[in-house]
């Protein structure tokens, strides 16, 4: 029997929020928080944040972190810290195993200037090719892979780089080592000047590239890599109230509390940050057209692996709860090119198979 399109509609915020654990009133509580979101980051700027516990590790995540040429002691410190940070971020909170984390900074070795931090290579594009290479032999096509880059970059009108020690690369040599990776899971994120170049080559499909600016004219130094580290360490980001940070949630705590850095000291905004997850190659400031189903339904947490622990069949069933959820996501971004017959039958079948899917999976856990 064919459902009326009301009653889709309505079956599909009811699975959705089922399915992610949120009920009504934790939505309300997410969107109060964002609406109040100046007053409540300021809070937290002015309060160190409790120590987060370590998660569990899982072995199939792997990042590549480059802190490039400060060309200045001050740039240089400013992105070696800044790093550190989400070094520490990745492998205390979202369960990256350190040996499968490269961090590339000015200073090889476990200096003092490297935070003692004893795996660290130069910035260098050799040492960036060798990095690529080894998550390339260690991971595959379930892999789920973050690069970040942390520093300066340029643009000749041409062609944009992202500065090194040495010769620097440019955003198709990244495209192409990216390329290279067997994971279909990639998260790219560029916080230097310059940076909104890197959209249209690296795009593709279930890649989300992430800059600080829309363009590579926008050269200033950039603030953005300060905010987003922040939203991985502060439970504000959260905006769903899941208990989980999406990407999606990370760009969009970020690029707020750029723009209210650059409105507390009176300036005109140097940078806007896009993001690109449905692999068009257009990036944007927001959710709109089509992108941002894919960064709604990534998270930097392993919570589907936790939760299964040693049984593979639920591993399985959770990742394609997870699948699911994005399907709809994507087929919602969809809907205005779509005619109505055609989505509400796609939206229907896609929330049937979830439902049935959440039925095996709460039939698994009573075993």
């Amino acid at each position: 029997m064919r459902l009326p399109a009301i009653a889709v509609s309505l079956l599909a915020i009811c699975s959705l929020l089922c399915s992610c654990g949120v009920s009504a009133q934790k939505q309300a509580e997410g969107q109060q928080s964002s609406n109040t979101a100046q007053s409540k980051e300021s809070q937290s700027k002015e309060t160190t944040p409790p120590p987060q516990p370590r998660a569990a590790i899982d072995p199939n995540k792997f990042a590549i972190i480059i802190a490039g040429a400060g060309g200045e002691p001050a740039y240089t410190k400013k992105f070696t810290s800044q790093a550190d940070s989400l070094h520490s971020a990745l492998t205390t909170r979202f369960g990256f195993d350190e040996k499968n984390v490269f961090l590339l900074m000015e200073h090889e070795g476990g200096g003092p200037e490297n935070g003692g931090r004893e795996k660290v290579a130069r910035a260098t594009a050799e040492e960036t090719r060798k990095a690529f290479g080894a998550v390339k032999a260690a991971s595959n096509a379930e892999s789920y892979v973050l690069i970040a880059l942390i520093g300066h970059g340029s643009f000749d009108n041409q062609q944009a780089k992202f500065l090194l020690l040495g010769p620097d690369l440019a955003a198709r040599d990244y495209a192409a080592l990216i390329s290279s990776l067997p994971a279909r899971r990639v998260v790219f994120i560029n916080c230097s000047s310059s940076s909104g170049e890197f959209v249209k080559p690296l795009s593709g499909p279930n890649r989300i590239i992430i800059t600080a600016t829309r363009s590579g004219n926008e050269q200033n130094a950039t603030v953005f890599a300060d905010h987003l580290i922040a939203a991985l360490s502060d439970d504000g980001a959260d905006a769903d109230k899941n208990g989980r940070l999406s990407l999606l949630e990370v760009f969009n705590y970020a690029t707020r509390l750029t723009a209210d850095w650059y409105k507390q000291k009176d300036r005109l905004a140097t940078e806007h940050a896009l993001f690109d997850d449905n692999g068009d190659g257009v990036g944007h400031e927001e959710a709109k057209e089509g992108d941002g189903a894919v960064a709604k339904t990534t998270y930097l947490d392993s919570k589907t692996a936790e939760q299964a622990g040693a049984d593979a069949e639920l591993a399985r069933l959770l990742e394609e709860k997870q699948r699911l959820e994005q399907e709809v996501e994507k087929l919602k971004a969809r809907k205005d090119q779509m005619k109505l017959e055609e989505y509400e039958d796609q939206l229907e079948k896609l929330l049937v198979d979830l439902a049935k899917v959440s039925q095996e999976i709460k039939s698994r856990r009573k075993k």
